[in-house]
This record gives structure tokens, sequence and C-alpha cells, in this order.
């Protein structure tokens, strides 16, 4: 199947937004081992995860000759950001910033091979390879905040917000 421009685009705007989770994980590490140690190993594994879906893509735009999105550094930028401030407040805070990062992610991972499905095999097959862990951070990291929490309510519709927008920006950079 031939590839398309679409398809290049979504590949380097989740290749960002890998680089964009690396880097909430980091944040979230570092001031987690004071705030919330319990959650170091879960979020050093989930980075890890993380890692591994950026040398996907990675691995797809070089097969097909791309340079990285133009927003790959604010992606990185805003990532720590957000990782650093919402580490500070603790474990509900981490989770709930995790629930909807990935809320985001797996509805945007599922247009996207909905679009691309017949048109684009290879992207499809890039962006299927991590819809699994994805949905593992999901949950594992739901089952550490209740949606009814007051951290839940605050941080998910501000990130959610934040999450969509840096896909859009990217999206036409």
């Amino acid at each position: 199947m031939a590839r398309t421009k679409r398809a290049d685009r979504i590949l380097k705007v989740d290749h960002a937004g890998e680089f964009g989770a690396i880097s909430i994980y980091t944040g979230q590490i570092a001031v987690a081992k004071v705030f919330a140690r319990e959650l170091v190993p879960e979020l050093v594994e989930f980075r890890s995860h993380e890692r591994g879906h950026r040398a996907i893509f990675a691995a797809e735009l070089a097969r097909r000759g791309q340079r990285r999105c133009r927003s790959y550094w604010l992606c990185g930028l805003g990532g720590l950001t957000l990782g650093l401030i919402t580490g500070l407040f603790g474990r509900a805070a981490i989770s709930a910033t995790t629930v909807a990062v990935e809320s985001v992610v797996l509805r945007h991972l599922a247009s996207q091979r909905l679009e691309l499905c017949g048109v684009d095999d290879a992207a499809v097959v890039a962006i299927s390879a991590i819809v699994s862990e994805e949905q593992m951070h999901h949950d594992q990291a739901a089952s550490h905040v209740a949606d009814t929490s007051l951290w839940f309510r605050v941080i998910h519709p501000v990130v959610t917000a934040a999450t969509e927008a840096v896909i859009w920006l990217g999206m036409r950079l």
C-alpha cells in the first residue's frame, strides 16, 4: 500500500508524543523518589515502554526517510514540566496525569488505526504495536486514583486539554 503524507504526519506526531511521555515519566520519577516512592518502579517500567514506543516510530520514520516532528522538543520540555509539577503532588496526581494522557492517546491511536487501515498498513502496524502497553498504563494508573478524587477532578480536564492541544499543534507544524 502506498504511504500518505497524512500517515507520515501522524507518525511524526506520535513519535514526538512518545518523547513527551518519556519526559513526563522522567520528571515524575525524579520527584516521586521523595513524594511517592511506591510508584517509582511502576513509573520506571512505564518510561521503559515509552522508550520502546518511541523507537518503533523512529524506525518507521527512518524507513520512510522522514525527519522527526518540529514539535519534538516542545513535547519533551512540556512533558518534563508536567511530570515535575504533578510529581510534587504525589501518588494521586501522578496517577491522574497518566490516566488523562493515556485516555487521549488511546482515543487518538484508535482513530488513527481506523483512518489508515487499508491506506497505509505499515503505519497501522507501528501504531498497533503500542496500544496494549498504553492501555496497561492507563488501567494500572486508574487503579491508584478514584475518578471522584480531588486530584483526578482537577488534573484530568487540564491534562486532557493540554494533551489534545499538543497533538493539534503537532499536526499543524
